[in-house]
């Protein structure tokens, strides 16, 4: 399984040779191979929320909220992972081997990680594996 993280959701909205090399990726993946969390949507939110606050004029509500919802349509078009208690236990596990790594990445990773879990897919953040990094950390 492919977890998009913010980055990835965001290079979606745009038009550019970036965000049609990663169209044709995910256009490789079977279409429920390829998820988000809730962790991304929440930090999009908040940012879209923001700029939604910011437009002053009824044009610039427009074009908010016009973005506001080609965002939501991509959110819609993709399965969401939830961060529910499994997430939490595993957050707090990644967090005690103090790997180098922001919190929200590791609750973007969490629901995939599952230690009980042997069908768990591989978790990349940034590119690298994280079970690479929890090595690296325990040494």
């Amino acid at each position: 399984m492919i977890i998009l993280d913010t980055d990835c959701i965001s290079l979606l909205e745009r038009d550019n040779p970036a965000a049609a090399l990663l169209r044709e990726r995910l256009a490789e993946v079977a279409p429920l191979e390829a998820a988000t969390t809730i962790i991304n949507f929440e930090e999009q939110m908040r940012g879209w929320l923001a700029y939604l606050a910011k437009a002053r004029t009824l044009e610039q509500q427009v074009t908010a909220y016009d973005r506001l919802y080609r965002f939501l349509d991509n959110y819609r078009a993709i399965p969401v992972l939830p961060f529910d208690e499994a997430a939490a236990v595993e957050l707090r596990r990644l967090q005690r081997l103090k790997i180098r790594v922001g919190t929200m990445d590791l609750k973007i990773a969490a629901p995939m990680t599952d230690a009980e879990d042997d069908a768990c897919p591989p978790v990349e953040i940034g590119g690298e594996p994280l079970s690479e990094m929890i090595i690296r950390e325990r040494r």
